[in-house]
């Protein structure tokens, strides 16, 4: 059935068609890998990039490693 998609009259049902026989591997590879994913390394990825401007004004490298560090749970202060 969604072989079918992409040659659909509707335009947003052949593009999501189109969408889906691109990304076919990909989705597929998610079954096949036991279900892994990458949520924990994005979602660490979001903390540090909401808590960076906080850190705007370190200039010691270190520092702001601490600070991402605390910012996203994996140090205790």
């Amino acid at each position: 059935m969604i072989d079918t998609f992409h040659t659909c009259s509707i335009p947003e049902i052949a593009r999501l068609g189109r969408t889906l026989r691109r990304w076919r591997s990909a989705f597929l590879a998610y079954f096949t890998t036991a279900r892994a994913n990458n949520c924990g390394t994005e979602a660490v990825y979001g903390i540090i990039e909401l808590h960076r401007c906080l850190a705007r004004g370190y200039r010691n490298r270190e520092n702001y490693r601490l600070r991402m560090l605390l910012a996203a749970g994996g140090l205790t202060p």
